[in-house]
């Protein structure tokens, strides 16, 4: 195993090697140093580089196929990537596929369901279903890709306290396991791969195709309100107080921002320190206005973008960033916020605290957040009531410091901190250990995974993630 001048390790692939490679899949296969290369291998996050030995740009299950088997020939674990909003590992000696070409989406009105390729991303589902009048279950950001969103768990800040995780609907998968064979994954065909890899991730294979249900959901009321930033105990005290007071159908949020002074931030939000009170009701647009008056009066409004919404604006809610940047991140999971919990967050991220971070949330889940679907599946977060998520931008030589100030506030949770946590939330930092991912999913949960693992995939093919190892 050697280096290359562009720094990836190489695997002592000759050119004929990967002349046989080209020759069995149609889509690209590019080695480092090319453009195409560089480009296929970019990242949503851009201190998370991804340096494969060799990519390939599946355009069909049997690109994937092909792919996984030269892998296994040639003793290369594999990487998977679609929108590479999270990204575990740079996959250094590794076979990158990426699965962008791979656009294809079905609804089926009569059904209520969508089938979609594993490229595509949940923006271009939204107008589909609309068109219809139905909907997915979406997460905060509609620019990450559907199938790592879904195998994740997928928490929407919408639907998700009415209907669960995005994970508790799906019907079937199509995937390629370690040995190179498309299977169709159902409840009823292989029900302990479909319990796994529902929750498990990308621990378990390439999912080419995914089946899920939508709802006849068409609008909203919510989006965001901010207040300026010296307010946060009165607001967040005002939150706590409301939250046991609403129905599953309001779902809020609230992010603590000290917000860019750039153009693209409008006045007066440019360069602030401000609260992000978010909020997505399915109500009526009277009866939300009524319920969210508590928090509209705990302090001066600074701007109010909360009002009746199509569904397909459902990225209005937390107005996450859709530009690449670099960033460091970290997640803790609540088992509760009380009085106490609430003042050490203003002590951590408040006006006195010197916190730098751009953006510390709480998230409220609970409703059917909690609930075992009809079919279960390894989503380790049930009974979790807050996940808190904390975020540093910044470029790879200010590391050090961003980290220590994650350490910092997270750290400052402590005491109310559970051990499980959300999937899709984990950072490169987070469960980078055997030990690590078994606290993310429990004991028991990790244990029955990693049988699953020794079954599908005993070599551990599949490791460029949060690694769930075989028995």
């Amino acid at each position: 195993m050697s280096a290359d001048k562009s720094g990836v390790t190489t695997v002592g692939l000759r050119p004929e090697d990967v002349a046989e490679l080209r020759r069995s899949v149609a889509g690209p296969v590019l080695e480092p140093g090319s453009e195409e290369y560089a480009a296929e291998c970019a990242t949503y996050n851009l201190t998370c580089g991804l340096r494969p030995a060799v990519v390939v740009g599946a355009t069909s299950e049997p690109d994937v196929c092909a792919a996984v088997r030269f892998a296994v020939r040639h003793g290369l674990p594999v990487a998977v990537k679609s929108a590479a909003h999270q990204v575990v590992s740079a996959a250094q000696g590794g076979l990158l596929i990426t699965t962008r070409r791979m656009q294809r989406i079905v609804v089926d009105e009569q059904r209520r369901t969508v089938r979609t390729e594993a490229g595509v991303r949940w923006r271009d589902v939204l107008p589909r279903t609309a068109e219809l009048g139905l909907a997915p279950i979406v997460g905060s950001a509609p620019d990450v890709g559907v199938v790592g969103y879904t195998l994740g768990g997928g928490q929407s800040p919408l639907l998700g306290r009415s209907l669960g995780y995005a994970a508790d609907h799906v019907r079937r998968l199509n995937m390629v396991t370690a040995d190179g064979e498309l299977r169709r994954v159902t409840p009823q065909s292989e029900p302990d791969l479909f319990w796994a890899v529902l929750g498990g991730k990308g621990n378990f294979g390439v999912v080419t195709e995914i089946e899920f249900e939508v709802f006849p959901v068409s609008r909203f009321y919510g989006g965001g309100i901010y207040f300026p930033g010296e307010h946060l105990a009165q607001v967040l005290e005002a939150w706590r107080a409301w939250l046991p007071t609403v129905g599953e159908d309001m779902t809020s949020s609230i992010g603590v921002q000290r917000l860019p002074d750039v153009p693209e931030v409008p006045e007066p939000l440019r360069g602030a320190f401000v609260i992000h009170l978010r909020i997505g009701y399915l109500g009526s647009a009277a009866e939300g206005a009524e319920l969210i008056a508590p928090l509209r009066a705990s302090a001066p409004v600074l701007a109010d973008l909360v009002e009746e919404k199509p569904f397909t604006a459902i990225g209005d809610i937390h107005l996450d960033p859709v530009d690449p940047k670099p960033y460091f991140d970290r997640t803790v999971c609540l088992e509760e916020f009380s009085e106490k919990t609430a003042q050490a967050f203003v002590d951590l991220t408040g006006p006195e605290s010197g916190c730098t971070l751009a953006n510390v949330e709480i998230r409220a889940l609970g409703g059917a957040f909690d609930r075992e679907p009809a079919v279960p599946n390894a989503v380790p977060s049930r009974g979790l009531p807050y996940v808190v998520f904390g975020l540093a931008v910044g470029a790879p030589d200010q590391a050090q410091p961003l980290r220590a100030e994650l350490a910092r506030v997270m750290d400052g949770l402590a005491p109310w901190t559970a051990q499980r946590n959300l999937v899709n939330f984990l950072s490169p930092d987070e469960a980078t250990d055997a030990e690590g991912v078994r606290q993310v999913y429990g004991a028991e949960r990790f244990d029955r995974l990693a049988a699953v693992k020794k079954r599908y995939d005993p070599a551990n093919v599949f490791r460029f993630n949060h690694n769930i190892t075989p028995a």
